[in-house]
């Protein structure tokens, strides 16, 4: 399958309103055209509210499957602007069931590495204004996913992108983000296992993944 860059987004937080209550958020990203610098914690005119569950070096940029768009505008009953999932990176070619942890892809002069899943949460429901959204992104196993910066430099919608290296551990997307919902279950201790001892996956994951190991 052809691999495509079909968008590049970015924004730095805004201040929205959820059930009643002030929320900052960096979820509403926007198209850029031009070339963009990618550094090792983020992206150039990016920006994270929430520091602990986002930004760093495991989650510097976040990239969503353009396929899934028909999926969700016929779901929502509506048209989707690209970083509708507040990913920098809209890509085609990149399906969670055949993108494996630690795989490396280059795009113009950066380099980036797959990190962990991008886990959805309650911010999707307040962009969208659908409650159970974070939820039925699980359940469909959408969820899009989080690149390291192995190097850093520029990159547009125009530049090319291609994968340099498949990790032989051959552990997918869509199979690390079953084991963060899944992965205290019995029957998924090997799995766990095997995860937690990748080191090309996001500390923080490997960490609790770890942890559950041992409870």
């Amino acid at each position: 399958m052809n691999l495509q860059i079909v968008s590049v987004n970015v924004g730095k937080p805004v201040t929205v309103e959820y059930k009643g209550k002030s929320l900052q958020t960096g979820i509403y990203k926007e198209q850029v055209e031009g070339r963009v610098f990618v550094g090792s914690e983020q992206m150039t005119g990016d920006g994270q509210a929430d520091l602990v569950h986002h930004g760093g070096l495991d989650k510097a940029v976040c990239a969503y499957p353009y396929e899934h768009y028909s999926h969700w505008e016929k779901e929502l009953d509506r048209k989707l602007d690209y970083s509708a999932f507040g990913e920098n990176l809209t890509v085609m070619g990149l399906l969670e069931t055949e993108v494996y942890i630690g795989d490396i892809y280059q795009v113009g002069e950066v380099v980036l590495q797959v990190s962990q899943p991008r886990y959805p949460c309650f911010k999707l429901s307040q962009k969208h204004g659908v409650t159970n959204l974070p939820a039925r992104v699980i359940e469909t196993g959408y969820s899009g996913f989080y690149l390291r910066v192995l190097q850093e430099g520029y990159l547009s919608v125009a530049s090319t992108l291609k994968k340099l290296e498949s990790h032989p551990a051959q552990l997918t997307i869509a199979e690390v983000l079953h084991l963060m919902t899944h992965g205290r279950d019995a029957e998924q201790v090997e799995q766990l296992k095997k995860a937690a001892e990748l080191d090309v996956l996001a500390l923080d994951l490997r960490q609790r993944f770890q942890g559950w190991l041992h409870m």
